[in-house]
C-alpha cells in the first residue's frame, strides 16, 4: 500500500493521510508556561506560514517518562490544559498533548484536537481503549521496543472502541544502550495497516539516559532523517522545537531552533511533493 492509499484523518481542519501534502505536529516539548506557550505557538505558525503549511501544535503538561526523579516533568494537566485551550483558540490551530493514565483521557479530550499515546506506553491496552473511547484522533507512537509490523495490534486494540481515527508515528527502534535507530522500511509497512503514518523526526535522534540522569540527541541529524522520511513518503512530520532547546527543561538535545523551523518546513513539503507527485 501507498502512503497515498491510507486513509485521511482530520485534525480539525488540519489532514492527515492520502494524496494530501504533509501535515506538521510541532512545538516544545514540554510546556513551561502559558507566556512560554503563546509565544511557541506563534513562532510554530509563522514558520509555517510562508508555505501555508497546516500544524498542530504540540506540548506536554506532564513528562511521566524521565530519566531521573529531579528531571522536570511539567506544570500539570489542570493548568496545562487551560492553556492549550487558550493557544488554541489564539491561534486557531489544533492541539496536542500526550496522556499516560486513563483518568486522563476524558478530561484531555475535552480540551485538545488529538490525544497522544507514548511509546513506551503503546501497548498498554486499557490506555488504548480509553484514549480509544473519546472518538477523538489518535496518535500512537510505536514503541522503541516493536517491530513495525507489531502496530498493527496496536491500531486495532484503539480501533476495537470504534475510533477509527488513528495515526501511528514512528520514533525510531532500540540498537543497543541508549542508541535509537531508523528502519525506513518500517514507514511503507505500518502504512499497510491503512492509517496514516507520522515520521517524529526529533525522538528519532534522541539518545535515552544518554547523559546519565536525562537524555541526550543529536539535532543535527535532525533533517536528514525528516527529508528521508518524506523520500519515502508519511503523512505528516513531527517535530519538537524550541528557542533556547541547550537550556529547555526537557529533551533540549534533540529539539530543534525555532529559527530554522520555517526553512526545514519549506525543504520537506518540497520532497513531499516530489514523493506523492503533488
Amino acid at each position: 500500500m501507498s502512503v497515498t492509499d491510507t486513509k485521511t484523518v482530520m485534525v480539525g481542519d488540519v489532514p492527515f493521510g492520502g494524496a494530501n501534502p504533509i501535515s506538521f505536529i510541532a512545538g516544545p516539548c514540554q510546556l513551561e508556561s502559558r507566556d512560554h506557550a503563546l509565544m511557541m505557538a506563534e513562532k510554530v505558525a509563522e514558520a509555517c506560514a510562508p508555505t501555508a503549511s497546516k500544524f498542530v501544535f504540540k506540548t506536554s503538561y506532564d513528562k511521566a517518562n524521565r530519566s531521573s526523579i529531579g528531571s522536570a516533568r511539567g506544570i500539570g494537566m489542570e493548568e496545562g490544559l487551560k492553556i492549550l485551550s487558550e493557544v488554541r483558540d489564539t491561534f486557531g490551530c489544533p492541539v496536542i498533548t500526550d496522556v499516560h493514565e486513563t483518568s486522563h483521557c476524558a478530561a484531555a479530550a475535552e480540551v485538545v484536537d488529538v490525544i497522544q499515546i507514548p511509546a513506551f506506553l503503546c501497548r498498554q491496552t486499557d490506555l488504548l481503549l480509553a484514549a480509544g473511547r473519546t472518538m477523538k484522533p489518535l496518535n500512537i507512537k510505536k514503541g522503541q521496543f516493536l517491530a513495525p509490523w507489531e502496530m498493527g495490534n496496536v491500531a486495532e486494540k484503539a480501533a476495537s472502541t470504534g475510533n477509527d481515527q488513528i495515526m501511528l508515528c514512528e520514533r525510531g527502534t532500540s540498537f543497543g544502550y541508549n542508541t535509537l535507530i531508523n528502519d525506513f522500511r518500517g514507514l511503507p509497512t505500518m502504512a499497510e495497516t491503512g492509517y496514516p503514518v507520522i515520521f517524529d523526526a526529533t525522538h528519532s535522534v534522541q539518545q535515552p539516559g544518554g547523559r546519565g540522569n536525562s537524555s541526550g540527541g543529536e539535532r543535527k541529524f535532525v533533517a536528514t532523517l525528516a527529508r528521508a522520511a518524506c523520500a519515502v513518503g508519511v503523512a505528516g512530520l513531527f517535530i519538537e522545537t524550541h528557542q533556547d532547546p541547550d537550556n529547555a527543561p526537557c529533551d533540549g538535545p534533540n529539539m530543534i531552533q525555532v529559527d530554522q523551523l520555517a526553512t526545514l518546513i519549506a525543504q520537506l513539503r518540497d520532497y513531499d511533493a516530489l514523493s506523492k507527485g503533488l
